[in-house]
């Protein structure tokens, strides 16, 4: 019997007849995505925002989500849907899935840039003297509530010396109501020990003329809080561009 071959013996183990092992596909970006990137991060390090448009703001955000992709056909298609800047960043997570090209990850950071946003507009005007900080509490607002696709209402809870000590959501309605219960907005100011309270709701439409059903509202949670000796300061309506404020309108 002829010898066979020992195992040590280096045989092939495919034939010559397999594939080639294909190369992988580079991990590295192209250098002129590489160069874009840095030349605009370097442009909104030196300048700020007021450096650059909306798209290229939007191209910073998508780099981190895109990491080797020309991410500025998305950022025009996100603002091609959307309007702005801001409405890109606030939009509905079900509306943003609708976009062709956009995953968890874009999600992901555009969230992430809201949540930044109203964590720090509302760390402005938490725990401050509100008739000092207006402009804040306006800014605060526009911010947390302009953009929604929906009616949300909030009330912002004060104590005696006018400071904010809790700014809650009472209810989400659909694109034109809202249902609010008198009853629970005062009754939530008892249980934080509140003295007096600011009612805060968006318009979708944009428009923030209040409604017939929006004055009666305010009138019954006046007259709730009145009854239990509270005061109801103002209630301001949140539009796309600008806000109305019952009391400079001589409605209560």
């Amino acid at each position: 019997m002829p010898d066979q071959p020992a195992f040590s013996e280096k045989l092939p183990l495919f034939s010559a007849d397999d594939a080639p092992a294909m190369p992988q596909p580079s991990l590295r970006q192209p250098s002129y995505i590489a160069d874009h990137r840095k030349r605009l991060r370097d442009r909104f390090l030196q300048g700020g925002a007021a450096a650059i448009p909306d798209y290229e703001m939007l191209e910073l955000v998508l780099f981190r989500a895109i990491p080797r992709r020309d991410v500025k056909p998305l950022a025009w298609l996100l603002l091609d849907t959307f309007g702005d800047f801001n409405r890109v960043v606030s939009a509905p997570i079900p509306r943003l899935q609708e976009v062709k090209g956009i995953g968890p990850a874009v999600i992901t950071e555009l969230k992430i840039i809201e949540a930044a946003a109203h964590r720090l507009t509302r760390s402005r005007v938490l725990q401050r003297h509100v008739v000092s900080s207006w402009d804040d509490l306006l800014n605060y607002c526009r911010a947390t509530m302009s953009h929604r696709d929906t009616e949300q209402f909030r009330v912002l809870y004060l104590d005696l010396k006018n400071v904010m000590i809790a700014d809650e959501e009472q209810a989400q309605g659909t694109v034109d109501h809202v249902p609010v219960y008198p009853r629970e907005v005062v009754k939530r100011a008892l249980e934080l020990s509140a003295s007096a309270l600011i009612l805060v709701h968006n318009h979708p439409s944009g428009d923030p003329t209040p409604s017939e059903a929006d004055i009666v509202m305010t009138k019954q949670i006046e007259a709730a809080a009145r009854a239990l000796g509270l005061t109801l300061h103002d209630h301001l309506i949140i539009g796309k561009s600008r806000e109305l404020s019952f009391r400079a309108e001589e409605l209560l």
